[in-house]
């Protein structure tokens, strides 16, 4: 399919959103005077610290780069602001109990199945870092007029932030957690290592291009337009799958709507239309991982009931600037079981529990997900999830970094757990990456994601 016959669906789909009438917005305009006030932050996160004062009250003091750490060195990476913190405590399979009412179910299952190797280095806490302006100019916008569409599967909004800074559901909360602050574009060849039971580690690696109108900064959009994001995936590794290409689009509303993707195949140097893309289906080294587990959650949600499962108090991964570390060789980070804890770092912090159950008469192979967001970023950065015994299987954590030129928190190491094979596949590693990561930088249009594009990449 061409890119003419590509917007002719797309259309079609937007003609689909454009007759739906939609609902009354759930807040009230006082509800949302409270956005940057005294009570809460812009983003919609409870301003004050805790009660013993392990979670700090939000400072936002830094817009971008923290004084004395502007220069990136000359691969993209930011310097880590909190270098010379160590930690606090580490937890242990042997002291978990003490801090259990803290932990989620999955990090005690990790202890559970890695009693001699997973721990978890705790270190102060921080909420240094803040939104540009216009962030907070969008986010009390949408908090009286943002909507939800086709029973949740659609949203309307204003593009650039969260939908619902002060969320009344859990369809709310799921698209808070599809729809946050983070890069418009984003160039990089990640690798990714599956790490087996045994030690042995299987690479992948993907040149990696994303165009996000959603989270242009200098478009504040509609969910109403039919595109939020358009991919371009080369596989590098492993070598039996080099020179594949997937490119295609995704829509932001999924009524009568899917994920469009079309691939290149280097055997017979042809790109041909994907089934539907998306979902339960494997991705990456090893299989550990789903097309849906990015970044916790991607793609429709329509096959969940969703609900909000409450708000707590979590060791969270949080400022994961030294996993992404030039000088940090992944032989250090990737070991057996589990990522080397040395390189980890958790904080307390707020978190909202977004809970997902299968809906009867859908399939998947996840029955139930359990995603915790962070409260000050709505990112996602822990998930357990459930096969159809209801048994838990899967554990995933991101770590996040704020990323000073782009002003706003980018994933990075996400790590995803198999507790039943003992494996486990580390994805978005840039460390031994020459260039590393290049984001919001531009230069990237929709022709660069067409079939032709897939076609002229293959050549």
């Amino acid at each position: 399919m061409n890119l003419k016959l590509a917007c002719a669906a797309a259309l079609t789909a937007a003609a689909s959103i454009l007759s739906v009438q939609p609902a009354v917005a759930a807040v009230s305009a006082e509800e949302a005077a409270q956005l940057g006030g005294d009570k809460l932050t812009c983003t919609g996160a409870e301003r004050a610290g805790n009660a013993d004062g392990s979670i700090p009250a939000y400072s936002g003091k830094w817009l971008g780069a923290p004084p004395g750490l502007e220069v990136k060195n000359a691969r993209g990476h930011d310097p880590d602001p909190y270098a010379d913190e160590k930690p606090l405590f580490t937890i242990t399979a042997q002291n978990l109990a003490q801090y259990a009412d803290k932990l989620t179910d999955g990090e005690k299952a990790l202890f559970k199945r890695y009693p001699a190797t997973f721990r978890m280095p705790v270190y102060t806490s921080h909420r240094d870092f803040r939104y540009a302006d216009w962030v907070c100019d969008t986010l009390k916008k949408n908090a009286t007029t943002a909507t939800l569409l086709h029973e949740g599967i659609g949203v309307s909004a204003t593009t650039g932030a969260v939908p619902f800074p002060i969320p009344k559901n859990g369809s709310e909360l799921q698209w808070n957690l599809q729809l946050p602050t983070r890069a418009w574009t984003e160039v990089a060849t990640y690798d990714q290592g599956a790490v087996y039971a045994n030690g042995n580690i299987s690479w992948g690696r993907v040149a990696y291009k994303i165009l996000a109108p959603v989270n242009d900064p200098n478009k504040r959009g509609s969910t109403n337009d039919v595109l939020s994001s358009y991919f371009y995936v080369m596989t590098l590794l492993p070598e039996r799958d080099k020179g594949s290409i997937n490119v295609g689009w995704t829509p932001n509303d999924y009524d009568h709507n899917y994920i469009h993707t079309w691939g290149y195949n280097p055997g017979t140097r042809r790109v041909r239309e994907s089934p539907e893309f998306g979902y339960d289906l494997p991705q990456g080294a090893g299989g550990f991982r789903t097309v849906d587990d990015d970044r916790l959650l991607n793609g429709s949600p329509e096959r969940y009931d969703w609900k909000i499962a409450g708000k707590r108090e979590v060791y969270i991964p949080y400022d994961g600037y030294r996993l992404n570390d030039p000088k940090v060789k992944y032989a250090d980070l990737l070991k057996q079981g589990t990522i080397n804890p040395d390189y980890m770092r958790y904080e307390l912090h707020r978190v909202w529990v977004l809970e997902g159950n299968l809906k009867p008469g859908y399939r998947h192979l996840y029955k139930k997900r359990v995603i915790y967001m962070d409260e000050d970023t709505w990112h996602g950065v822990m998930a357990d999830t459930y096969d159809n015994r209801l048994q838990l299987w899967r554990v995933g954590m991101v770590n996040y970094f704020y990323a000073y030129e782009m002003q706003a928190f980018h994933a990075g190491v996400s790590v995803y757990h198999d507790l039943v094979d003992g494996a486990y596949v580390a994805d978005r590693l840039v460390n031994e990456q020459p260039e590393g990561e290049k984001l919001n930088e531009g230069g990237l249009t929709p022709n660069d994601f067409t079939p032709d594009a897939a076609r002229r990449g293959g050549h």
